[in-house]
């Protein structure tokens, strides 16, 4: 008697579940913005980004965070032991946890056995009974932004006028500068070189994975290095910092969205024989902002949307999917 009011009560809940109207989420409004000027009062981007310091009993242990705007006041957080990627953290240890802003404006994080609060440049963290710890908010660089071009290099944008460099090239003017356009090719094209490219990802909070800030660079329009916002992710081949498809990078090196990032490239194309049979894979070794990232990898074949492999040099593209980044500062050096 009970199994058959058992099934007959599935059944009633099951019927009930067919009837009921299935109410779709709203979409998040699309927001892209790559100028800083128009981000400073904005309060989830005052609040996401790194944040470090030290905690253990005798707080030698240093500890990092970063702190990924989910849209809506919502944040996803992950407490890294050891410290930030490429300055202490093992690639493993971590808390992962999610923040959210209350109706007073107030930021409340929680987890596993964790609660905390990000407020004023702080983010404090009590996990059971663990002392508690505050870490500070901090806005690395990377030690190669900037750099000058030496002597010999080619420069592919320095400034305005060298936009005349690249076939669609035209400047973004924001509050902070004039940089360079995407969905472009340098005229010149390049066999084996080294070169540097600096790049700034938009403030896209209520945007996820490929449609966060999403470019790539180019190298003799064949292989795409990505970029995109993959501040906070795993760091997969898909995202900043891996070889599309091929290759993901050893440690997700992406800061936060409007930060300036530099990538600093070492190419040997593919060689082919005098029958233009190709003998050796190209081969490519990257750093990002300053931690090497990808160690002279093997490039198989051409990604996606990458030209065919050929024995004549390439151009540089800069891909356009749509979402306002900037570029700056680009030079090679031709490797003979």
């Amino acid at each position: 008697m009970f199994r058959r009011l058992s099934y007959g009560l599935l059944g009633v809940a099951a019927l009930a579940l067919a009837v009921v109207p299935c109410v779709a989420q709203p979409k998040k409004e699309r927001i892209a913005i790559n100028d800083p000027e128009k981000v400073k009062d904005d309060p989830d981007f005052a609040i996401q980004g790194e944040y470090q310091g030290e905690s253990g009993s005798d707080a030698k242990q240093k500890t990092g965070a970063q702190v990924v705007a989910k849209g809506g006041g919502e944040f996803d957080v992950r407490v890294l032991t050891g410290g930030l990627p490429g300055d202490g953290w093992d690639g493993k240890t971590q808390l992962k946890a999610t923040a959210k802003r209350d109706e007073s404006g107030a930021i409340t994080i929680t987890g596993p056995n964790t609660t905390g609060t990000i407020a004023a440049g702080k983010l404090t963290l009590k996990q059971g009974k663990s002392p508690e710890v505050t870490l500070a908010k901090v806005e690395r660089k990377s030690k190669t932004l900037g750099a000058k071009p030496p002597e010999g290099a080619v420069v592919l944008f320095g400034g305005p006028g060298d936009e005349k460099n690249w076939n669609g090239g035209k400047l973004v003017e924001l509050s902070d500068g004039k940089f360079l356009n995407m969905g472009i090719k340098s005229k010149q094209a390049f066999g084996a070189f080294k070169a540097h490219v600096e790049f700034r990802t938009p403030w896209m909070p209520n945007s996820s994975g490929q449609g966060r800030g999403n470019s790539g660079v180019y190298l003799q329009d064949r292989y795409e290095l990505q970029v995109l916002d993959s501040f906070g992710l795993k760091g997969e081949n898909n995202e900043c910092g891996g070889f599309y498809t091929l290759h993901k990078p050893s440690v997700n090196m992406c800061y936060p969205p409007l930060s300036w990032q530099t990538y600093d490239i070492e190419f040997t194309p593919a060689a082919f024989d005098p029958d233009g049979k190709k003998t050796k894979n190209a081969r490519a070794t990257v750093f990002h902002n300053g931690v090497k990232i990808q160690d002279d990898v093997e490039l198989k074949g051409p990604t996606g949307g990458g030209q065919e492999e050929k024995p004549t040099p390439g151009p540089f593209q800069f891909q356009n999917h749509g979402d306002p980044l900037a570029y700056n500062n680009v030079w090679v050096i031709e490797v003979k």
